[in-house]
């Protein structure tokens, strides 16, 4: 067996595959753009036919970088997560188009639930809301709206990215790791898929995986894809991997993520929390049959808005020149940038809200709404970190990832918003790291995850917070009333 780790990253905006060795260093990148349609307002849906031809294909070319199969020990998947597939089980074609974690087709659906009183008690099996984000709410209106998956019957096969690719990988194998399952609102924390969720949705309990460790022999793929099989032993969620990645295993430890969107999770230990500020409890990893919970609050807008500034607006050539234009003014003027464009998450989960630019002057420029863009950013970190504290979770310091973090301005205003050190490790994409370290414990390279963070984590970058000079409460105060307004009109 060889030594390397192979990562399949598959996320919203990319697929890619990463080769690492067994102290953490990357040994090589192959990545694919992601194509998302947007076939009506609110509606965000991609190709899983795509998604699993362009990650064969990265996947091979690390292979093939890595000196062939014999030299891979294991592969670790982590992947965007609550996004979900249908399929033929008989011959793994896809039978629909994947309907992306982003998408809220189904927000009058879940308000007809909460309003039929049904939020309490799926929040307490599963630590989730009602809201389109989850998957269950999108499984019922595939089966209501796509009479295919009807016609397929007992051939019917329905899970997350995670299950998908595992299926097409070793050609029919149908698992889900427990971090991906937690996120479908259909399985309880303690437990697996839940009856009467099941019933609730009206999901077919024969139609999804089997729930299984984050770590472990968990499976192989087919010897035609690379040359000879190799062992699938990692699979977690991106954020539960990034949590990993951080070396985040104690109750307290909390990290951020800033990719497509925010996401924070706080580990809480061997007992699920729980939330009287809206915000989720989930599974952070599983092994051995053992979970470990965490506490997580998710924000659907971050990376995506400094697209939408360079693709939309055209204010940005690229995403790193948004630190540049940031900088060059003293501050955003007065500019206050909402980013609902899919609705607000944590601590709000206002599906119906809409994004918006607010305390426009004749004065104002493009950098202003540059920097009000990546303030927006750190200011509803602030709302998470207000929430947390509320449910009794103080974040002593913040470990920050995804591809957002490099930008040095965002980290630097973070730490002086949040009044908390912040931390960012030399190799920012923790969720890569972070299934690899589940993939070389799962195979044996390394006796536990401690272990792993050990042997993998390099050089941490610290920001340290500016004194505060009457600015920070004057910014709270403007983001709270720019939210209220943006939710008013909704």
């Amino acid at each position: 067996m060889g030594d390397k780790l192979l990562v399949i990253d598959e996320g919203t905006s990319s697929t890619r595959a990463m080769l690492f060795d067994r102290s953490g260093q990357g040994l090589g990148l192959a990545q694919h753009a992601i194509h998302s349609e947007f076939p009506a307002p609110g509606w965000v849906e991609q190709d899983p036919e795509d998604i699993w031809q362009l990650t064969r294909a990265a996947a091979g070319a690390m292979v093939k970088k890595a000196g062939g199969a014999s030299q891979v020990a294991a592969i670790g998947i982590t992947n965007q997560r609550e996004t979900i597939v249908f399929w033929d089980r008989r011959n793994g074609r896809p039978l629909a188009p994947a309907i992306v974690w982003q998408d809220r087709r189904t927000a009058d659906y879940c308000d007809k639930l909460k309003d039929a009183g049904h939020e309490p008690a799926l929040q307490a099996k599963t630590g989730l809301l009602l809201d389109p984000y989850f998957s269950a709410s999108k499984i019922r209106w595939a089966l209501d709206q796509w009479p295919q998956l009807k016609d397929a019957g007992d051939n019917l096969a329905i899970g997350t990215i995670d299950s998908w690719l595992v299926f097409r990988l070793t050609g029919g194998l149908h698992i889900s790791d427990a971090t991906n399952a937690s996120r479908t609102a259909l399985m309880s924390l303690t437990g697996g898929w839940d009856e009467g969720l099941l019933d609730l949705f009206g999901v077919p309990k024969f139609a999804l995986p089997e729930i299984c460790d984050s770590a472990g022999q968990l499976g192989a793929t087919l010897a035609d894809h690379f040359g000879a099989p190799i062992p699938i032993c990692g699979i977690a969620g991106d954020q539960q991997a990034a949590a990993v990645g951080q070396g985040c295993y104690d109750p307290g430890d909390t990290k951020a993520t800033f990719g497509t969107g925010t996401f924070v999770l706080t580990l809480a230990g061997d007992a699920p929390p729980v939330s009287n500020n809206r915000l989720l409890s989930t599974i952070a990893c599983q092994l051995g049959g053992k979970r470990r919970y965490a506490l997580e609050g998710s924000l659907f807008v971050a990376g995506s808005m400094m697209q939408w500034l360079r693709d939309q607006l055209g204010l940005i050539g690229t995403s790193a020149e948004s630190e540049q234009l940031a900088r060059s003014v003293q501050d955003s003027a007065g500019v206050c940038v909402v980013p609902a464009f899919t609705g607000l998450g944590a601590p709000h989960w206002d599906p119906d809200a809409r994004g918006a630019i607010l305390g426009l002057t004749l004065g104002s420029n493009r950098a202003h709404i540059v920097r009000a863009a990546l303030e927006a950013v750190a200011n509803q970190t602030f709302e998470l970190q207000r929430a947390f504290a509320a449910d009794g979770i103080t974040w002593s310091s913040l470990r920050i990832d995804g591809g957002m973090a490099a930008n040095r301005f965002l980290a630097e205003d973070l730490a002086n918003l949040l009044g908390l050190e912040v931390e960012r490790p030399g190799n920012i994409e923790t969720s890569a790291l972070g299934a690899a370290m589940l993939a070389g414990v799962g195979c044996g390279l390394f006796g536990s995850l401690r272990e792993a963070a050990a042997a993998v984590r390099g050089p941490i970058d610290r920001f340290i917070p500016a004194p505060d000079k009457g600015g920070r409460a004057r910014r709270i105060e403007q983001w709270d009333r720019a939210v209220a307004g943006v939710r008013a009109i909704a």
